[in-house]
């Protein structure tokens, strides 16, 4: 079982992967936390909080990015976006 630590270290370079394409549109996302229960916590930032192209970013990017570099995570959750919680 890998370490808290490197589970976060993981997922931020998931999250470094997909940064430049939510910068390119002036948005961006920011680790809160790695829960218990395997859930990561996200915040969007910038353009991201009120694109309406969001959702389909958090999932088919955020989301599937984290799944690749833990699959052992559960469910990933945008604590701002009432949707994506």
């Amino acid at each position: 079982m890998e370490s808290k630590e490197k589970t976060i270290e993981l997922i931020e370079q998931a999250l470094d992967t997909v940064r430049p394409y939510l910068k390119a549109d002036g948005g961006d996302v920011k680790f809160i936390e790695f829960t218990e229960d395997q859930t990561v916590v996200l915040e969007l930032l910038g353009s991201c909080q009120s694109c309406p192209m969001s959702a389909m970013t958090f999932k088919a990017g955020l989301e599937e990015s984290i799944r690749k570099a833990v699959p052992t995570v559960n469910k990933v959750v945008a604590q701002n976006v009432p949707s994506l919680a």
